[in-house]
């Protein structure tokens, strides 16, 4: 299996060019985000991919730190930023458990749509803790309760993952996702599927 960073280099390009597979429940749950944050809020994004997410919430917050284990995602993210002349977001190479930038605590982490691409998810949600302020926010969006398709696809990962043709991935439910923040020194304050037969669960959580 291809280290992360290099199997997400090479799909950067693809990546960046792909539509948004559900927009209504993208805009329903970057919306709900919104609600969630001020403009003097400092805000870091761990997975940000391409930046989209982060570039669309600027305008909202006072600053981001947006990173992801792909140099070559983040390149993008920032010619994205030049391009729409937004200011506001740094965008850094950083793996989600590398706490070496920035020591100064957020007043909101997110991570959406990667924590279940990690091998560790009681690791990464440590580190998140301790980026955050203290009664500091945790959002994430992540994908849990797998259509029968995808649990099928399961059994063939592996060799796909063997090529290089597929990332790792942490087949959790809803309900264990959910442990592992109330575990992990959290207090969640909304958790919900958007729309109801999506597969990514959104979870708000207060550090506690």
């Amino acid at each position: 299996m291809l280290d992360a960073a290099v199997f997400w280099d090479k799909t950067s390009a693809k990546y960046a060019q792909s539509p948004i597979s559900d927009e209504k429940a993208y805009l329903t749950t970057l919306n709900k985000t919104r609600g969630y944050l001020s403009a003097d809020d400092r805000i870091l994004e761990v997975g940000c991919g391409t930046g989209s997410t982060a570039l669309l919430l600027a305008e909202n917050v006072r600053e981001i730190t947006a990173t992801d284990v792909s140099g070559k995602m983040i390149e993008i993210g920032q010619g994205k930023a030049q391009a729409e002349g937004i200011k506001n977001v740094n965008f850094i190479q950083a793996d989600v458990l590398d706490s070496s930038f920035n020591a100064e605590p957020y007043d909101a982490v997110l991570a959406l749509n990667m924590l279940h691409l990690l091998e560790d998810v009681p690791a990464a949600v440590q580190t998140i803790k301790k980026r955050l302020k203290p009664g500091g926010l945790f959002i994430s969006k992540t994908v849990c309760n797998l259509p029968l398709k995808w649990r099928i696809m399961k059994l063939i990962l592996p060799l796909v993952q063997l090529i290089g043709k597929a990332p790792y991935v942490n087949f959790m439910s809803a309900q264990e996702w959910e442990n592992i923040i109330e575990s992990g020194g959290f207090k969640i304050m909304e958790s919900g599927n958007y729309p109801k037969t999506a597969m990514s669960r959104y979870i708000v959580a207060r550090k506690i």
